[in-house]
């Protein structure tokens, strides 16, 4: 189901399996082009919490998704004030940072981080991005000159719209979590969904998934 959350600028979205259930987890998506190749990949693990028992809450980023606000005037701060406000919404008892959620997740709650990844890392692979693909038509540009036009003016990175706040806050970002139980790609068996060049899904990885936060939640 999808129901809307209030937000600092205006209401937001979230995919929810909610029977006001006991144990209640916020899922932090992964950000950028990474978040689109593992939507149905979260959606299918919280189909399978649900059958354990488990409530769920997959909330859009502001300025992502079917949000309206736009995505050039986000920031790491907003998407962490943002997160905050969704975990306490729908009451969150645990979390689940997948890979750059990690860095704007409510680390106060007790839960998961799946492949943590820095914003310095994120950024790298979308300037890299930009760079081959202005070279095949015949442009040549330098990283570090995007980067330099990004810290002042923003940039178009793999089609998202960053702004100067974001891409700064993005240099210098390393997860946050603090206790977390990380898990590891390994541990789910396959190749990981957000390096494949175009979305998909594989059920037995998902199961994994809520089969090990469903064990932690037991014990």
């Amino acid at each position: 189901m999808i129901v809307a959350w209030p937000c600092s600028g205006g209401d937001e979205f979230a995919a929810v399996f909610d029977r006001d259930r006991r144990h209640r987890l916020l899922i932090v998506p992964p950000l950028f082009a990474e978040m689109n190749r593992t939507r149905r990949f979260a959606i299918d693990t919280m189909r399978a919490l649900d059958s354990a028992g488990i409530d769920s809450f997959l909330p859009d980023l502001p300025g992502t998704n079917e949000s309206l606000q736009p995505l050039a005037s986000q920031s790491l701060h907003s998407w962490r004030t943002a997160m905050a406000r969704a975990a306490r919404h729908f009451a969150a008892t645990h979390v689940l940072a997948l890979r750059g959620g990690v860095l704007v997740f409510p680390n106060a709650l007790p839960g998961w981080v799946l492949e943590p990844v820095g914003g310095a890392s994120l950024l790298r692979q979308m300037l890299r991005a930009a760079v081959l693909a202005a070279r095949e038509t015949g442009e040549y540009v330098d990283s570090a000159d995007l980067l330099e036009t990004g810290r002042t003016e923003g940039l178009r990175l793999a089609g998202y719209d960053l702004g100067p706040a974001l891409i700064a806050g993005l240099e210098s970002a390393r997860p946050l979590d603090e206790g977390q139980r990380e898990i590891r790609q390994s541990e789910l068996g396959g190749p990981a969904l957000w390096l494949r060049a175009e979305p998909g899904h594989d059920p037995a990885q998902s199961a994994r998934l809520a089969a090990i936060i469903a064990s932690g939640i037991a014990a």
